[in-house]
């Protein structure tokens, strides 16, 4: 489904400032993988998100999605195929816009309440009912006025409204309390095993890398240095996880939000 082959990524390249963030990572995906990602601060996991959605280009190796090509294909063209959520729940919606009229765009009507028909109406309807925030009987509401967990679960939906090949979720759930952020993991598994899809997520919860998905990547200095799945993971714990982390990469995970969230 996703094969990423040979890439090499670097900032500033010539410079004080230089920085290698991918040397020769190649990594695959399956269809109908959900593969939940963790590693420390300056691992490479947004960069990697970044190179996959075409935020900006490889310096070096290909990226292949679906058999298809798509390392030089814009940003704007891989949206067709690739949805993502990230981090803050203000991104992704348009907040001027009602909750229908935001749906509108994502079934591809460009926000045109008029090109959308009863039944259009109806299937907006039946499936914000299935989110259980009682957006259903708000769609007339600018979505600005929704919580950060009501629009982030909006955006899950939009996102997936017309199954992409490829869901990227960067720690869409950080931004939100406890309850909320369950609530949202929730709605998120249902989603994604519902439909099918092929699913990359990056989360600072341990517990959450574990429970969710199929397969968990750590990341450490632009490396997968864990990858496990199947039955082995389905028998690991969160220390478990931090052991094989510290023997793989010779360090200990150092980022705090990760540590103090388990």
């Amino acid at each position: 489904m996703l094969s990423l082959r040979h890439i090499y990524k670097t900032f500033e390249s010539g410079t004080p400032s230089e920085k290698k963030v991918f040397t020769d990572l190649s990594l695959e995906v399956a269809d109908g993988d959900f593969i939940t990602i963790i590693g420390s601060n300056g691992a490479g996991k947004s960069t990697l998100f970044n190179l996959i959605a075409g935020s900006f280009l490889t310096d070096k190796g290909s990226i292949i999605l679906d058999g298809e090509n798509i390392t030089m294909t814009p940003e704007h063209e891989r949206a067709r195929a690739i949805g993502r959520l990230f981090q803050d729940p203000l991104k992704g919606t348009a907040p001027g816009m009602t909750i229908e009229e935001n749906l509108a765009l994502a079934a591809g009507k460009g926000g045109w309440l008029s090109a959308i028909g009863r039944d259009e109406k109806k299937e907006f309807r039946e499936r914000l009912a299935l989110l259980n925030m009682g957006l259903e009987d708000r769609m007339h509401h600018p979505v600005g006025l929704l919580s950060g967990g009501q629009r982030q679960a909006l955006t899950l939906m939009m996102a997936t409204f017309n199954t992409p090949k490829l869901l990227l979720l960067d720690e869409h759930t950080a931004a939100l309390d406890p309850a909320t952020s369950e609530k949202v993991m929730e709605i998120t598994n249902r989603m994604v095993h519902d439909n099918k899809i092929t699913c990359l997520m990056i989360t600072h919860n341990m517990e959450a890398a574990l429970c969710s998905g199929n397969r968990t990547l750590m990341m450490n200095d632009g490396n997968v240095v864990v990858d496990v799945s199947g039955e082995e993971r389905s028998r690991l714990e969160v220390n478990d996880l931090l052991e094989m982390f510290s023997k793989a990469s010779g360090n200990k995970l150092d980022n705090d939000r990760i540590l103090l969230g388990q």
